[in-house]
């Protein structure tokens, strides 16, 4: 299942991209702890673990940066026990601002990839829904840092 969104940042793109990749558990409605387990020097390999946790339900997911071009591409794989997620942040300056756009890919597994293939025009509309909501809340989150902790 593929889904696209964006959001326009009244924040520089170093600024946006530093707090979008580095401080994720901060900003996002959804994921509750996020560990670096082994940081690579050029970001690319770099992994990690994170757990989200929706509607009462934690999952937990082992990930690695697949892309990492500050400041205008940072991308994940992530892998779970229900589905894992591709997903591909691509940051674009706008004469001060910033607009982020998230792809993500999410493919299930076992019986909710049957799920998936059976309801997932149901469950698109929804995800859409969430990732605009994530984006929001990044949004909000940059424009209320000051310069101070952006370093």
């Amino acid at each position: 299942m593929r889904n696209e969104a964006s959001v326009e940042i009244d924040r520089p793109i170093e600024d946006v991209f530093r707090l979008t990749t580095q401080h994720v558990a901060e900003w996002s409605t959804i994921v509750v702890e996020d560990e670096v387990l082994e940081e690579k020097p050029d970001g690319v390999g770099t992994t990690f673990r994170m757990v989200t946790a929706d509607r009462g339900k934690q999952m937990e997911f082992e990930g690695v940066v697949t892309r990492h071009e500050p400041p205008n591409v940072h991308a994940v794989q992530m892998t779970g026990d229900m589905f894992d997620i591709e997903a591909t942040y691509m940051f674009e300056d706008l004469s001060g601002r910033t607009r982020v756009t998230e792809i993500s890919n999410v493919t299930g597994k076992g019986a909710v990839k049957v799920f998936f293939l059976l309801f997932g025009w149901l469950m698109n509309k929804s995800s859409c829904q969430a990732l605009q909501k994530e984006l929001n809340s990044l949004q909000q989150f940059c424009e209320q840092q000051t310069a101070a902790t952006t370093g």
